[in-house]
């Protein structure tokens, strides 16, 4: 076997590894991030607001009311794509997104922070909250969170 047919053996066991080491939904998200990578820049907002008008409900509700909040609590964030979630970046770093329940089967929403965010209380703080719906008090917290995130 020459070299060559021994990089395609190699290659194809690689892909199968990656097959079994990755569930579909994360290889979606690794598929989506090539895609925003190659994405150009400026494009953020139409792409949060296209990619939250392909959610089913309640997330959809959910999300719009989010990219609201987050929008008037923190001007300074741009939105943009990552990992095919809407996410909010300052300086081209995310420090915000939000996951939809459907994204990787789970029973609830996520709004979860990088950490770019500024929320450090200590050795420990929660980097990701679940969501199940939005209420006044609820969103009074993300205001609260957001805003913290970007000080």
């Amino acid at each position: 076997m020459n070299s060559a047919q021994k990089g395609m053996q190699k290659s194809a066991k690689s892909t199968t590894a990656t097959r079994k080491a990755f569930t579909e939904e994360e290889r979606g998200a690794i598929r989506d991030r090539v895609q925003e990578m190659n994405a150009g820049k400026g494009e953020g907002e139409t792409a949060v607001l296209a990619k939250i008008a392909e959610m089913r409900e309640p997330d959809r509700t959910m999300a719009n009311r989010l990219h609201a909040i987050i929008r008037e609590s923190a001007p300074g964030l741009s939105p943009r794509l990552w990992y095919g979630m809407p996410a909010y970046a300052k300086d081209d770093k995310v420090v915000c997104f939000f996951q939809t329940a459907a994204k990787f089967k789970t029973r609830y929403a996520t709004l979860g922070f990088s950490d770019k965010a500024n929320l450090d209380e200590g050795n420990m703080w929660p980097a990701a909250y679940a969501l199940k719906g939005l209420t006044p008090a609820v969103e009074a917290r993300i205001v609260a969170l957001v805003k913290k995130a970007v000080s």
